[in-house]
């Protein structure tokens, strides 16, 4: 099997993985406070990718990389995470995962103002096509019922974005899962900082169901994904396995269907296969 097929491979394994990272913490929000699952989930990551990262005895990134490994953490480590957190105590994770199908877009447009590159104009198009139907989707579903919810979400997924188009970028030169492990090592310091102030009195009310969330943003989300989803796009091309990102809405409505036993309405398919429409059309275009 050449290089392209298991880039292709790698990064499929890691969108299956990235598309429960919702329904897993809308469960574990349920019990946990938004903050300190964030810093949990990057504390417990980043003690793993330190074993890793000696365990492979990793030479120590240049000075010269410390900049993009901020942003990398940023916007994968702290924002995404703490964002979609607060985002799921207004709305559903049903709801969440139609705004995750912007990602992409996003992906591809920290990608091109980091490179220079200049799209043609069919792909600002779709972009503001795909922009339009998250907006009247929210509206439609009430947008005075959880806008905070709505706009969270839309945060989460710009700063993802660039974390991710960042992360990709750097991967080139350090590796794809040396980028996310060295990300959360350097933020390991501030969310231990956290977790003190952050910590709950009691642990005894946490249920199961937000137990298992919390291992699985912490162990899957957090750092297994990253290391199937930056070895793709290294292997497989940054422009070509990024479209598989495409496939993580549907992905997250079935688990969060199966899982969660949420609501999953025939609006939300048909919005999200509007928005993945205009993604695949928008990428087509960007360069």
């Amino acid at each position: 099997m050449d290089r392209t097929a298991i880039g292709w491979i790698n990064g499929f394994l890691g969108v299956l993985i990235f598309s429960g990272s919702l329904p897993a913490t809308r469960a574990a929000v349920a019990d946990f406070d938004p903050v300190f699952l964030t810093v949990a989930r990057a504390a417990i990551a980043a003690v793993l990718a330190g074993a890793l990262l000696l365990a492979f005895r990793q030479r120590r990134p240049g000075r010269e990389d410390m900049g993009s490994l901020v942003i990398t953490a940023l916007g994968v480590v702290i924002g995404f995470p703490l964002l979609t957190a607060l985002a799921l105590q207004h709305i559903t994770a049903a709801h969440s995962i139609v705004f995750i199908g912007l990602l992409p877009l996003a992906t591809a447009g920290f990608a091109v103002l980091r490179s220079g590159e200049r799209p043609k104009p069919a792909f600002w198009l779709f972009s503001g096509l795909g922009s339009a139907l998250v907006v009247g989707f929210a509206l439609a579903q009430g947008i005075t019922a959880a806008p905070l919810g709505d706009l969270l979400m839309l945060a989460a997924v710009i700063v993802c974005g660039l974390g991710y188009a960042e992360g990709a970028r750097l991967s080139r030169k350090l590796g794809g899962w040396q980028v996310i492990s060295w990300a959360l090592v350097i933020s390991l310091p501030v969310m231990l900082l956290i977790a003190v102030f952050v910590w709950p009195q009691s642990l005894d009310g946490i249920g199961e169901p937000a137990w298992i969330g919390l291992v699985y943003v912490s162990v899957f989300s957090m750092l297994v994904g990253f290391i199937f989803w930056y070895r793709g796009l290294a292997q497989g091309g940054i422009a070509a396995v990024g479209q598989l990102q495409l496939l993580q809405p549907f992905f997250g409505l079935m688990l969060a269907a199966l899982l969660l036993k949420e609501s999953v309405s025939p609006v939300m398919f048909a919005v999200t296969l509007g928005i993945v429409g205009c993604v695949a059309a928008a990428k087509r275009f960007a360069s």
